[in-house]
């Protein structure tokens, strides 16, 4: 478990679009990676690396060793599949990992897997030099289960917000 090495003694960040970008609006959190990565400005003092991954709970913790921040960009579906008729298509949140009730932490695994929460505190439990900090930036979404690379226009259009959520967490703003 050892991840990237910072000779210049710079925080380093990792920021992780997750989803399935076969998945319609699942991919929202690799395109946000990825718009990130494209307009990101480098500052000198903030080493940061742009992953996507479609993956979770201890395969994803390990991916997390050697970084000092993280920010996990995902989809995410009001009530777990509950019907909201009051749900906001497209509504941008962030939060800090450890602020996301269970039920969204747990849609962070497989089902042949621990938790991110699990596998993190196992991974802190085994000496990993993982991140101080984990924060979150979810887009709501209601199509994730349909075979296309397309997302919905209300998901698009919340890309660009999503992008500035994640440069202000860069930044520390």
């Amino acid at each position: 478990m050892r991840g990237p090495l910072d000779t210049t003694g710079h925080e380093k960040t990792l920021v992780v679009g997750l989803g399935n970008p076969i998945l319609g609006d699942d991919g929202v959190g690799w395109r946000v990676c990825q718009s990130a990565e494209e307009h990101w400005p480098v500052l000198a003092n903030i080493q940061v690396t742009f992953e996507c991954y479609s993956c979770g709970g201890l395969e994803l913790m390990e991916r997390l060793v050697g970084y000092d921040r993280a920010i996990l960009i995902d989809a995410f579906q009001p009530g777990q599949s509950e019907s909201n008729p009051e749900a906001i298509p497209a509504r941008v949140v962030c939060c800090a990992f450890d602020e996301i009730a269970s039920s969204q932490a747990d849609r962070l695994r497989s089902a042949h897997d621990a938790s991110l929460a699990t596998a993190l505190r196992v991974g802190k439990e085994l000496g990993a030099h993982l991140p101080s900090r984990i924060d979150v930036v979810g887009i709501e979404t209601q199509a994730v289960l349909e075979f296309t690379e397309e997302l919905t226009p209300a998901v698009t259009a919340a890309i660009p917000l999503a992008t500035n959520l994640v440069f202000q967490l860069i930044s520390g703003r």
